[in-house]
């Protein structure tokens, strides 16, 4: 079950790009056979996403364990004041923002179980060393830490899971994976729960155990998966010659010539200047910071409608499990109509509903409250992985797809730093400026969501209609190097 034994080598990208050209030089009058295709897909399913969900959930729930931390009784025997909490909570996010391009740049040319097991084990151990701190600026000193190894692991893990599936296979298969994220929350608040009752043991507090047994759990998964983690397509171990050229076909017949296989100069200068990659940033930074908001402080914003410590983690369990199922249903139902904009601006509305709700608080009862926090999860958690994969979907060739989603995912979590420091301490419980700003993001949000659907449906009407046929005017190989610049490549809305 394992690419490991033979991905420790690096990747060869010449290889790579000769059998993908072998590939699409073979598509014409084919036929790909139905039965052999089900069957292929069904064997990646359970070989690609399974072990990433894991990572990504040990991931999340190792970077907002702090949450169930901090009511705990962390803040009174670290002795945090004011604005001390918020500070460690967004130092994590600056390396975090910075390192997820170059991560991505790295993971294409390491194998991924190397690369993500290895960065994986390392915030393992910062995470069960946040369990032994005695003082803030060792606090902070780890917090930073880990948000340089935990840079990778979402955006590898999408560009991973991308390359294996189809445009609108994708949606189903990234929000399984990010249901992991969701899930992180409720069965953090469950583990916290646990966790506390060992309060004393070892002389130490239930706080800390939170930390070192999850940072414990953490090194252990990332030992053992660094024999389960997949590699590349054109490389996967687990298929046979015969499923990779098939499946190197598929791919090639759903996004055509649009390919993105060789770094350059010119390709470099096509990404960053695509303004879909910007756009979709924005989108992202707009939504994030609702899942860091809800994953930081739903504890607390529970604790304070009167509920023990030990209650709030509890109650705040079925939330996160809502959260899920929404998340899961509208994934296969955007696949399935084959459309992302509606929903997406959904999950604005019904997040939308919950801020205004806690915005008003001081009129409605504490069961009002309770379920405006249902509100804010699930319309921010269904909307995040549309965006990854609407994102994803328009972009063409290998490269192009890597560092959008670095790009996305590592600026876009910018929204993570907003999230830390707009629930003032002194504004308890009703914390105005908190669930202002993330309405006001969440409504920046929605209106990059319209512009990013009308600019796609423009371009694709100036494609029909031959605006852009001039571009097979080019060399083959600027024409072959060119992703979704492509004249024949149409995106999707």
């Amino acid at each position: 079950m394992s690419d490991s034994i033979n991905s420790t080598t690096l990747i060869d990208e010449k290889q790579a790009v000769s059998r993908a050209e072998d590939v699409e030089k073979s598509l014409p009058g084919e036929v790909i056979d139905p039965i052999a295709e089900k069957k292929l897909l069904w064997k990646v399913d359970c070989y690609v996403v399974p072990p990433l969900l894991i990572l990504f959930l040990l991931s999340f729930l190792d970077r907002v364990n702090i949450g169930n931390a901090k009511i705990q009784g962390m803040t009174e025997e670290l002795h945090l004041v004011g604005q001390d909490f918020n500070i460690a909570l967004f130092i994590f996010f600056i390396p975090y923002i910075l390192l997820e391009v170059p991560s991505n740049i790295i993971i294409r040319k390491i194998a991924p179980s190397t690369w993500l097991c290895g960065t994986m084990f390392c915030w393992g151990v910062c995470t069960v060393g946040q369990g032994l701190v005695q003082n803030f600026g060792s606090l902070v000193a780890l917090r930073f830490l880990l948000g340089i190894f935990e840079a990778g692991l979402v955006p590898g893990a999408v560009y991973l899971i991308s390359m294996y599936y189809k445009r609108y296979e994708l949606q189903w298969r990234l929000s399984i994976f990010f249901s992991a994220g969701i899930l992180a929350g409720a069965f953090g608040g469950l583990f916290a729960y646990a966790l506390a009752h060992m309060d004393g043991i070892g002389g130490y507090s239930g706080w800390r155990w939170i930390f070192i047994i999850e940072g414990l759990l953490t090194i252990v998964i990332a030992i053992t998966f660094k024999f389960i983690v997949v590699g590349w397509p054109e490389t996967a171990t687990f298929l046979t010659e015969a499923e990779r050229t098939l499946l190197l076909k598929r791919l090639a017949l759903d996004v055509g010539e649009a390919r993105m296989d060789i770094l350059n100069r010119r390709s470099a200068t096509r990404i960053f200047t695509d303004w879909k990659i910007w756009c979709g940033t924005l989108m992202y930074l707009g939504v994030v910071n609702t899942a860091y908001a809800v994953s930081f402080f739903i504890p607390t914003i529970i604790n304070e409608m009167g509920y023990t410590a030990a209650m709030s983690q509890v109650r705040s369990i079925p939330i996160f499990i809502v959260a899920a199922v929404v998340a899961l249903l509208v994934a296969w139902a955007t696949d399935r109509v084959k459309h992302r904009y509606a929903f997406t601006i959904a999950g604005v509305v019904v997040g939308g509903i919950g801020y205004v709700i806690l915005l008003c608080q001081s009129s409605v009862t504490v069961g009002v409250k309770y379920m405006a926090c249902f509100f804010i999860t699930t319309g921010g958690y269904m909307t995040m992985p549309i965006l990854w994969v609407w994102l994803n979907n328009n972009m063409g060739g290998h490269y192009k797809r890597s560092i959008a989603a670095a790009l996305q995912i590592g600026l876009g979590n910018a929204g993570g730093i907003v999230a830390s420091n707009i629930f003032i301490t002194n504004e308890a419980p009703y914390y105005r400026t908190g669930y202002g700003a993330s309405l006001a993001m969440l409504l920046l949000c929605g209106v990059m969501c319209t512009v990013f659907f009308f600019g796609l449906e423009a371009e694709n009407k100036k494609r029909d209609n031959g605006g852009r046929d001039y571009r097979f005017e080019r060399g083959r190989e600027e024409l072959e190097n060119m992703g979704d610049d492509h004249p024949d490549f149409r995106y999707t809305l």
